[in-house]
């Protein structure tokens, strides 16, 4: 999809209706295209540059018009999303462009209360770098009357200079993690996240008092929780959600001032409890993440589709699977344009695991849904999480009795993904690619006791202690027990010593 056609995707009916009326007002003449482009770009007309030019010599006209069509759509989603949006950083920022506009006018009196209020909201926010402009803007017409004193003036912008340094360098140590996040995730780069950390922090000269902010415990905290996934380990991070409990119960009072932060922080620590098989906490969190979400719409929406995500695993996974189902249901019959697709995405994909694992056929139907390409979902959803998509879509279409497309899809995934496992050190995965591959040749293999031996070898590796891994090693082990991979999951869940665990129980 090109960038006109995604910009075109974010509006909804009444807002493509209220964008043709800022093209009429705008257009001067009665031949311009933008209109018929526009209705063109919607209905995903391709042959739409041959309505809208007869010959083949107008494509740099046609293409004039998609630069200007683009730039009125950026334009007028720009008004859209100051008019729109109620949040106390917008509030400030509009005060600051009245504040100028006045004072450019010699309201000089009303000028400075604006200003004045919105510094207040500015600096509770944290938000330095319109600190920044507001404080100019006052320097700039601190010699009119009834402006603050200069020195006051100059000393608290000097202060705020030195926030905007401690934010940036705050910044950067986040986007260094992302870097070498990457790294371990794409290339198999072998890291310990303690001193990944110390030395991030000692590269970018952060002191420990620097780090204890909202939005800096979260970047700390997103950064560990991709480090546990992709280790799949989240007993690796403990520490951390220690510092991150420890520092929500002293903040605190400070908790509607950071309310996106804070969401998704109890978001991660939902998250890191319910892959440490503690529901209880998980939903905990979970309960007061909601209770955030519903003292503002515009968080409600952002977080809505994440929350029912955790709130539908936990269900799943404490024996509750036709609730887990039918919240994942209701959630993904009720989607808006504004959700994003990587969050239906995985609503998608968790509800085809969900009735695969009770052995319903629905599961076929949910997972055709699926529709996007290796490639996106690679880029959006990450390495492992298409991974495992692929091997979920192996074993449905195994589970079954569709053993030459499940055949075919191993192969292909092989194909693809056997030489990133390799240099990932992840030959476990290919481990349990080959203990289906010979199930799905000769299901009878899965009653001899050296195929069980291996299969429940699996369940001795640390690294396989997770909710999901445990989910596809029971989908093995369901083979020869004859029952749903569900109940068995439940009884590795609930199994302290995986490897004493007695099919006969």
């Amino acid at each position: 999809m090109d960038s006109l056609s995604e910009l075109v995707n974010l509006l909804n009916n009444t807002e493509k209706e209220l964008f043709r009326q800022f093209l009429k007002r705008k257009n001067k003449r009665s031949d311009v295209k933008n209109l018929q482009l526009f209705d063109l770009i919607e209905t995903d007309d391709i042959n739409g540059v041959n309505k809208l030019y007869e010959s083949e010599k107008n494509n740099d006209a046609y293409h004039a018009l998609r630069k200007r069509l683009q730039d009125n759509l950026l334009l007028f989603l720009s008004q859209k999303t100051f008019e729109n949006d109620h949040s106390e950083t917008y509030d400030a920022l509009r005060l600051l462009v009245v504040g100028r506009f006045l004072l450019e006018n010699d309201v000089i009196r009303v000028a400075f209360k604006c200003l004045d209020k919105a510094e207040r909201l500015a600096e509770q926010l944290e938000q330095f770098n319109l600190l920044n402009e507001l404080l100019l803007l006052k320097l700039q017409y601190a010699h009119l009357p009834g402006a603050e004193d200069l020195e006051v003036l100059t000393t608290r912008f000097l202060r705020n200079q030195g926030y905007m340094q401690r934010e940036a360098k705050l910044n950067m140590a986040y986007a260094f993690l992302r870097q070498e996040l990457k790294e371990i995730h794409l290339e198999g780069k072998i890291v310990n996240l303690t001193t990944l950390m110390i030395t991030t922090i000692r590269k970018y000269k952060i002191s420990a008092r620097e780090l204890m902010t909202y939005k800096s415990i979260y970047q700390i905290l997103y950064i560990a929780n991709e480090y546990a996934a992709i280790q799949q380990n989240y007993g690796l991070i403990e520490r951390y959600i220690n510092q991150t409990n420890q520092f929500i119960q002293d903040q605190a009072h400070k908790k509607q001032s950071y309310l996106f932060y804070h969401i998704s922080i109890l978001y991660l620590l939902a998250n890191f409890h319910l892959r440490q098989k503690d529901f209880a906490r998980s939903a905990s969190y979970l309960r007061e993440m909601m209770d955030l979400m519903m003292t503002d719409s515009r968080y409600r929406g952002l977080f809505y589709l994440r929350h029912q995500l955790l709130s539908a695993l936990n269900l799943f996974f404490t024996d509750f699977a036709e609730d887990a189902i039918s919240v994942l249901q209701e959630s993904l019959s009720n989607i808006k344009h504004t959700y994003k697709p990587e969050d239906i995405e995985d609503l998608r994909i968790c509800l085809t695991m969900f009735l695969a694992l009770c052995n319903d056929k629905r599961s076929l139907k949910q997972m055709a849904l699926l529709t996007r390409t290796d490639a996106w979902y690679e880029k959006k959803m990450g390495m492992l999480w298409t991974i495992r998509k692929n091997l979920m879509e192996i074993l449905v279409h195994a589970q079954f009795s569709n053993t030459e497309l499940a055949i075919s899809r191993l192969n292909s995934f092989r194909r693809r993904y056997k030489k990133y496992l390799q240099k990932t050190s992840e030959e476990r995965v290919l481990l349990f690619l080959k203990l289906v591959e010979k199930y799905l040749l000769k299901p009878d293999v899965a009653f001899e006791e050296a195929y069980k031996k291996t299969v429940f070898n699996l369940l001795s590796n640390p690294e396989n202690n997770d909710i999901f891994t445990l989910s596809f090693i029971a989908w093995l082990i369901a083979r020869w027990e004859k029952k749903t991979a569900y109940s068995v999951v439940l009884t590795l869940i609930q199994h302290e010593n995986y490897t004493q665990y007695d099919t006969s129980e």
